[in-house]
């Protein structure tokens, strides 16, 4: 969704004309979608998250899923993010052949795709490192802490994953879209057939590291999937979606019943095998049946969206969609903070007392979420981008611009996923953590993403 009104006005007014110069051929589903989707991803973790006093006087972060297993089901309906990268899918199609359609014969095409497409996903993370970056070394230096700080330093990078995901969504668009209008349907099936195989290799024969092959086969199937409905091909009557809402969830079911596959679709502490990290058949088959159920509800949806009041609200939360997704956990964990420095008792997780303060909880998350939106919303907005134009740049330079586009976004990738698994905790003890198989430090991972999205920024502004 394309929002650029509302984060420039910054008030209703602005929402409202662009609410209502929204074309009559705008698929308004889709951006609802994309809504809804973080939504339910925000209120899971704020309702999942599960602190409590430990015996030593510091605090324990558990997941309300592993404290009360018989909660596991309902990841089936909650983990929606595969439902983001549907959509994702969708979006990137049909942004890379508008841009196709309108770039003269000879001019580069990718670093400018890629540069628009990464400005609103890059702008608003970066603010968010450097915002968190200097908090954590700031109070380290001056010995401040508590008994939540180093957790909330660890934590709150951890949503960084999915920027990472979806960053190298957007860079494999061209290709995998090639791929798609000239085998269809076939694309889908041989990235699926790849996640099985690679489940196969890891529970039967053992092989070590092949797992995190799923980061790729997995979501990059699911978002495929956006591809096949930006050709219509999932919208031909409800047979489709049905087909295959009934197909994902059937065999999910069975791999779970029968496979070596956790029940929740969430990762779980402690637990030998997750379906989310490394990503696994099970959770394929779990985004399938997602997709097929959201497409059956498109009709009911799309009479709804007509509603001015409702549009205008979607077309409000897509403009800081995502700042308030890198943001939420901080506000989560501000609120427990403020508990602790207030002395107020924190109730056991999943007690009666606990599921009596979370409403209170959720709702503090919320406002809080609420300000910190207020203050670095601008930021999603992102520069103008370069229209192409095949005499901008000398033939060299342009030649250079796909290459030096793909290199950065490849370094972005690496920082923003090492980021995710270090955090911003023990910045002056070097601390690190495992990346596949190369260990990597949080200034190490802040380099790699400031170096790689200057690098597409640069190849972007050339080849434009």
């Amino acid at each position: 969704m394309e929002t650029r009104g509302v984060t420039r006005t910054g008030n209703a007014v602005g929402v409202r004309a662009l609410a209502a110069a929204t074309p009559a051929t705008r698929d308004r589903f889709v951006d609802l979608l994309r809504v809804a989707s973080l939504g339910t991803v925000v209120l899971g973790h704020w309702l999942m998250a599960a602190v409590a006093a430990g015996p030593d006087g510091g605090v324990e972060v558990d997941n309300l899923l592993a404290v009360v297993p018989a909660l596991q089901p309902a990841t089936w309906l909650l983990q929606i993010m595969p439902v983001f990268f549907f959509v994702g899918g969708f979006s990137h199609a049909l942004s890379y052949r508008s841009l196709r359609r309108r770039t003269p014969a000879g001019a580069p095409l990718y670093p400018v795709f890629l540069r628009a497409r990464l400005q609103r996903l890059l702008r608003p993370t970066m603010v968010f490192v450097a915002v968190w970056g200097v908090f954590a070394l700031a109070s380290q230096l001056a010995g401040v802490g508590g008994p939540l700080a180093d957790t909330a330093a660890r934590l709150a990078a951890q949503p960084l994953w999915f920027v990472g995901v979806y960053l190298a969504m957007a860079a494999l668009t061209p290709p995998l879209l090639r791929l798609h209008e000239r085998y269809g349907w076939g694309v889908f099936a041989a990235l699926a057939w790849s996640a099985a195989m690679v489940d196969l290799l890891r529970f039967a024969a053992g092989v070590p590291y092949v797992a995190f092959l799923n980061f790729a086969f997995v979501w990059l199937a699911v978002h495929q999937l956006g591809f096949l409905r930006a050709d219509g091909r999932l919208r031909a009557g409800p047979g489709v979606p049905a087909a295959l809402a009934a197909a994902g969830l059937a065999s999910a079911a069975a791999l779970v019943a029968l496979g070596p596959y956790p029940l929740s679709m969430v990762g779980m502490p402690g637990e030998p095998v997750s379906n989310m990290a490394p990503p696994t058949l099970a959770l394929l088959c779990h985004g399938v049946w997602l997709v097929g159920a959201v497409e059956l509800l498109r009709g009911p949806a799309a009479r709804l969206l007509e509603r001015p009041r409702v549009w205008r609200a979607v077309v409000a939360a897509n403009g800081v969609a995502m700042t308030a997704f890198l943001w939420h956990l901080t506000a989560m964990l501000g609120v427990y903070g403020l508990l602790l420095a207030l002395d107020v008792p924190l109730a056991a997780p999943a007690g009666a007392a606990w599921w009596l303060q979370a409403p209170v909880r959720i709702g503090a998350a919320a406002v809080l979420t609420a300000l910190l939106v207020a203050v670095f919303r601008r930021f999603e907005r992102p520069a103008p981008a370069p229209e192409p134009s095949s005499e901008s740049a000398p033939a060299a330079a342009s030649r250079a611009a796909g290459p030096v586009a793909a290199f950065g976004a490849v370094l972005c990738l690496l920082g923003v996923l090492g980021l995710s698994s270090v955090g911003f905790g023990g910045l002056l003890e070097g601390r690190s953590a495992l990346l596949v198989a190369v260990h990597v430090t949080a200034p190490a991972a802040v380099a790699m993403a400031a170096a790689g999205w200057l690098a597409v920024e640069r190849a972007g502004r050339r080849a434009g």
